[in-house]
Formats: C-alpha cells, sequence, structure tokens
C-alpha cells in the first residue's frame, strides 16, 4: 500500500478557453473539477489503475466537504483531518497548444493540534505500508520541523518515506534523508543552487544527492522524459505525447507510476519506464485528469540504451 499525505490540499477548477487574453471577458469552453493537491493526485493516479492507496487530508470549510466528495466519488479511500479553516480552490487556466496558467490560493493556517492530528493520522495510515510519500507546500502555520517528525514515525512502523515538494520546505525535507525524492528540474537546480542546462549536470546534482545519504532521486524532466539514480545505477526514460492538454498533475502521476512499480517489486528502469508512461498519459487528459490503464497503454516509453548526456533540456 502506498500512503499519501497532501498537508495543503485543494480543490482545483480547471477552465478551457481559446486564448488568455488579460483583462478581457473570457468564455470557457469547458470545465472541470477535480480533488487536488500533489499527493492527492498520486493517490488518485493509483486508484484509478487498481493500487491501494490512502490519501490523508486535512479538510476545512464548504471546499473541504467538496474535496472529501470528489476523493470518494473517484474510489479514493482517505482519512480526513478535521480543521478550522477553509482548504484552497486552485484554478486552472488551458489554452489549446497545452500551456496551462495556475493560480493557487496560500491554504489556511494549521494551529499546532491540527498540524500535530494531521502527523498522527498520518502515521498511522503508514502501519503496514510500503511507502508513504509527502507532496506539495505546507499551508501557513506548519513548521518545516514536520518532516522530521514524518521522516521518524514513517521509518518506525518499517515504510519508507518519499518527499515532493519545493522551495524551503523542500530543503528541509531533504535534510531528513529520504529514501526517494522527486523534483522537477527547476526545483533540482533550486535545490543544489545552480542553473543545470544538460542531463550531465542533472546527473551530476542527482548523484550528489544520493551521495549524501538519499537512495533514489527521480527527476522529471518534462517532455524530455526523467532520470533516476541510485548509489549503483542510473537510466532515463521518454515518451513521445503528440497532443499535449494539460501538464497540470503529470509529475505526480509519474510519481505514482514509479512508486507502484517500486512497491510491485520492478527493478529501478522498470518502474521509471512505468512512471513516465502514467505522467505522460496525463498530458494527454485535461485539466488534472489521471490517467486510466487504458490511458497508460497508449503510452510507448522508451528506456535510453545510453543515457544522452549532452541533452539540453528544456528546448
Amino acid at each position: 500500500m502506498i500512503v499519501t499525505l497532501t498537508p495543503n490540499p485543494s480543490v482545483d477548477h480547471a477552465l478551457v478557453i481559446d486564448e488568455l487574453e488579460r483583462g478581457e471577458v473570457l468564455r470557457a469552453a469547458d470545465a472541470r473539477l477535480d480533488a487536488g493537491g500533489k499527493g492527492v493526485n498520486v493517490s488518485r493516479a493509483l486508484a484509478a489503475n487498481g493500487a491501494e492507496t490512502v490519501a490523508v487530508v486535512p479538510v476545512g470549510g464548504h471546499q473541504g466537504h467538496l474535496l472529501a466528495d470528489l476523493l470518494g466519488a473517484t474510489g479514493v479511500s482517505h482519512r480526513d483531518v478535521p480543521i478550522s479553516g477553509a482548504i484552497r480552490m486552485n484554478v486552472s487556466v488551458l489554452e489549446p497548444d497545452g500551456t496551462t496558467t495556475k493560480l493557487n490560493e496560500p491554504g489556511p493556517v494549521l494551529s499546532e493540534a491540527e498540524t500535530r492530528a494531521m502527523v498522527d493520522a498520518t502515521l498511522s495510515a503508514a502501519e503496514g505500508a510500503a511507502w508513504v510519500a509527502v507532496c506539495g507546500s505546507l499551508p501557513p502555520g506548519v513548521s518545516t520541523d514536520v518532516y522530521s517528525d514524518l521522516a521518524d514515525g514513517v521509518r518506525a512502523r518499517g515504510a519508507r518515506f518519499v518527499v515532493d515538494s519545493s522551495g524551503a520546505p523542500f530543503l528541509a525535507a531533504v535534510a531528513t534523508k529520504p529514501n526517494l525524492i522527486k523534483p522537477n528540474h527547476e526545483e533540482l537546480a533550486e535545490l543544489v543552487g545552480h542553473d543545470l542546462p544538460t542531463l550531465r549536470d542533472v546527473l551530476a546534482a542527482a548523484r550528489e544527492l544520493v551521495t549524501s545519504g538519499i537512495e533514489i532521486v527521480a527527476v522529471s524532466l518534462g517532455a524530455d522524459g526523467a532520470l533516476l539514480v541510485t548509489e549503483g545505477d542510473a537510466a532515463h526514460a521518454q515518451a513521445k505525447v503528440t497532443t499535449p492538454v494539460s501538464t497540470v498533475g503529470a509529475g505526480d502521476c509519474m510519481l505514482a507510476g514509479l512508486l507502484h512499480g517500486l512497491a510491485s517489486g520492478l527493478p529501478i528502469s522498470e518502474a521509471l519506464v512505468g512512471g513516465v508512461a502514467w505522467g505522460s498519459a496525463a498530458v494527454a487528459l485535461p485539466g488534472s485528469s489521471v490517467p486510466t490503464p487504458d490511458d497508460v497503454r497508449r503510452v510507448a516509453p522508451a528506456l535510453s540504451p545510453e543515457l544522452p548526456l549532452s541533452l539540453e533540456l528544456g528546448h
């Protein structure tokens, strides 16, 4: 089983328009609501593909009730932590060429008691789990010390600890030496403090983190695929998406596929290929939709026979 914690979840409202024009009145061609937040997306993708998962989420306000309803409607098992504030309502604006503009609220302030309840709910769900993934931003009021509590508690229960975040919280989380981290290209560059223009640079940065005590570093690279690095191995995989629709949640789906493969006992390279397949399938779907097995089967990811170290990223 894979447990996810989303400290700052949301309800995601996706609007499809012809073209984003600042200051104009625009009419949406389509719209959808999804349960949102990085860990929620991971659990949604896992559940859509028949994997056992539990999503731990703070819930408060009308949006919190809507989040719980949306999770239930998609068959995601969830543990709700009641909070006094209302969770976020985030808006994504999607254009036909795949360009996505996101407007994210800051989220509610959590009290010390609410934060403690969130940690306790996660550690309770971690009993018997293979992986526990803490994903996304921390809401106001939550100290980065929470990562230490979670890392220690998760490992004490025999599970492996995963972090997918950014900025100062991600830096604090990395200090706990998670078993796996999944930064994207920009987050990795921010973490190591310098630009990473080629795959060779990304590989060097990932190896530095592995040397520091992190077991697996998986870097999502957008259209350039993903790189996975362990102490004794490195692998790169990529899949072509001919008609991108939305990038929202694609990295989360990639992490879901990777964790599913690892939890199933697949070799590192095969788990990476599965992760890339799930993430690429998500890009071809609207809003923050997650791929089903049929969607994943339409993708043809390929493992690079040799690492394309001179690949210039983002071009």
